[in-house]
């Protein structure tokens, strides 16, 4: 699922349900981040981990650690650039050569709406707007999830190449349809902050695409150099 939003550098590993990885193995610094955790938590740490190392494999790199860095952003072995996303019945990693890619984020989250109250907090006016226009052509879409997981791509997209944090509504995110008999499209992030730069480029915008598949939403964004 989430190989199809990305382009053909990246290298993806997934795994619906129960199926896919079952190694549980931690790097012994790696428990030591999830001693204290509930069992879920130290399950839903491994296994998308487990997805990280044979993504690495892959790509020919020696599986190893990966352990959270500031804000909890995973710190990949050097010349790589990654991302992971996990949520109930599914979890993948994302992996490519830094020297193909700037910087990826991606995001998978159930296709169910939002929680009341959370999309006036995650959301601007004009998105709001927006996402009311898509849900009357397109109502078998749950836009405000999707808008959600859409930020949090972005975030994961953007953090590696500033290390700043960047709130919910520093992005302003319009979501596009591609005409198919399965949902899908793109998504365009306007940044509304200085963005970051890339190759002694300042980027104004992130792009992105997405998919409902599978009772989920995924979505994903790339940062190509300059």
């Amino acid at each position: 699922m989430i190989e199809e939003l990305l382009p053909g550098s990246v290298v993806t590993v997934e795994a619906h349900g129960d199926e896919g990885p079952q190694d549980d193995f931690l790097y012994p610094q790696e428990a030591a981040v999830v001693a204290q955790a509930v069992p879920k938590r130290r399950r839903e740490f491994a296994a998308v981990r487990s997805c990280a190392r044979q993504a690495m494999d892959k790509l020919g790199v020696p599986p190893q650690p990966v352990l959270p860095g500031e804000r909890g952003a995973p710190r990949w072995p050097a010349g790589l650039a990654g991302s992971m996303t996990h949520c109930d019945g599914y979890r993948a990693a994302a992996l490519v050569r830094a020297t193909d890619l700037a910087s990826l984020g991606i995001d998978a989250e159930p296709h169910l709406p939002l929680p009341d109250g959370v999309l006036p907090t995650v959301s601007l006016p004009e998105e709001e707007d927006r996402l009311g226009r898509l849900t009357r052509e397109h109502p078998h879409v749950h836009w405000d999830r999707l808008l959600f997981s859409a930020k949090e791509s972005v975030y994961k997209a953007w953090f590696p190449l500033t290390g700043l944090w960047l709130e919910f509504t520093e992005a302003d995110i319009e979501v596009f349809v591609t005409p198919g008999e399965r949902p899908g499209g793109g998504f365009r992030a306007e940044l509304l902050v200085p963005g970051p730069l890339v190759g002694g480029r300042r980027l104004g915008s992130f792009e992105g695409r997405w998919t409902v598949r599978h009772g989920l939403v995924a979505t994903a964004v790339t940062v190509p150099h300059a």
